[in-house]
């Protein structure tokens, strides 16, 4: 296996019981998934891995992201707008703060 230069984790609001609960699932994080995949390959960002995640506890600024090892957190995460700016910023090394939790 390749080890990924990045991994995003999206939060799907799985709990423990393996329901989906939460806002990141409400709001259609899991819908995103095959979308920010699709343009990791067309932009040639073959070195970042994807993986949906339990809930990442920030409910009230959902849909999450979260890009590591920056450790880069972002909300509200709804469309596919918002994934194209966020990997923007990313292949120019930088950080779409319109979208980072603090």
């Amino acid at each position: 296996m390749q080890k990924p230069e990045k991994h995003i984790l999206i939060c799907a609001s799985f709990r423990a019981s393996g329901e989906p609960q939460g806002i990141c699932h409400k709001k259609g994080s899991v819908n995103l998934v095959p979308y920010l995949e699709s343009e990791l390959m067309d932009r040639g960002l073959d070195d970042i891995f994807v993986s949906m995640t339990g809930c990442l506890k920030v409910c009230d600024r959902g849909p999450a992201m979260v890009i590591y090892p920056d450790n880069t957190w972002y909300g509200g995460v709804e469309t596919e707008e918002d994934v194209d700016a966020i990997l923007d910023a990313l292949e120019k090394g930088e950080i779409a703060d319109e979208y980072v939790l603090t």
